[in-house]
């Protein structure tokens, strides 16, 4: 699996409308497969929860999962207690993923992964940071419209027909293909920082300490720095991010 950026991890594109065009797809596929760009990135709600549901299940198989017992999961279930298992009515799934990348992403329905990786750097507060961030993602609509770019990608390239109902006819390849489109691709700037600020707002009303989401930035800043490829690769620059949460946490002192 390809490093990412980490606050991310999910995924990035707009749409028509949005900060980036369907970069990457090749339209003239997409025509002569029957299925308009727009159609490919229109996908209904329950188009979307269905496809994210099977590529998630697809990427719990191609890794490795921490069992119930680990010490990895018993810590990421008690951190994610504090933020709760709901997103706007979308039931939340938390698993570990056994690799020393330092990643966590999110998709659509719900699907949380956290990377061991990334739990080996991070306190309990600053996971309780990345998890917000995630979970932001999935209540802004970004991950929504993450897939929908994605599906329009995997359709283009291997021509799947308008009138196939999405997933319906998706090979166990195909959706490990669309998670990894989904896992790699980067957020736009804007995304990123509301999905920053969301996990400030849902930290500051569960009374969790803010100062996580500043030192999680400050320890991926040492990343971006380093030799070694950051999951924020992306991202707006850490050092940049966690000043504008040090802005907050001061603002909210002085009310």
């Amino acid at each position: 699996m390809k490093k990412t950026m980490i606050f991310s991890c999910l995924v990035a594109a707009t749409l028509v409308s949005g900060c980036k065009n369907m970069g990457g797809i090749d339209t003239d596929a997409l025509t002569k497969s029957g299925m308009s760009a727009y159609k490919a990135a229109t996908l209904s709600d329950a188009d979307v929860k269905t496809l994210s549901e099977q590529s998630c299940a697809e990427m719990d198989k191609q890794n490795t999962i921490a069992p119930a017992s680990s010490t990895y999961a018993k810590r990421l279930n008690k951190i994610a207690k504090a933020l709760g298992n709901n997103i706007d009515g979308t039931p939340v799934t938390y698993k570990v993923y056994m690799t020393k990348e330092v990643n966590a992403w999110a998709m659509a329905n719900g699907c949380i992964r956290v990377y061991s990786g990334l739990m080996d750097m991070m306190t309990n507060n600053e996971v309780e940071a990345v998890l917000g961030h995630e979970m932001g993602h999935v209540a802004l609509g970004h991950s929504r419209k993450a897939m929908q770019t994605a599906y329009a990608t995997l359709a283009a390239r291997d021509a799947i027909s308008a009138s196939s109902a999405a997933g319906a006819q998706l090979s166990q390849s195909q959706l490990g293909d669309l998670g990894e489109n989904l896992i790699n691709s980067a957020f736009s700037r804007s995304q990123e920082s509301a999905a920053d600020d969301f996990s400030y707002d849902l930290l500051k009303k569960r009374n969790i300490s803010r100062q996580g989401l500043v030192t999680s930035f400050d320890k991926l800043a040492k990343l971006d720095a380093g030799s070694e490829k950051s999951m924020f690769d992306s991202h707006p620059p850490s050092a940049e991010r966690a000043k504008h949460i040090r802005d907050r946490i001061a603002a909210d002192s002085k009310k």
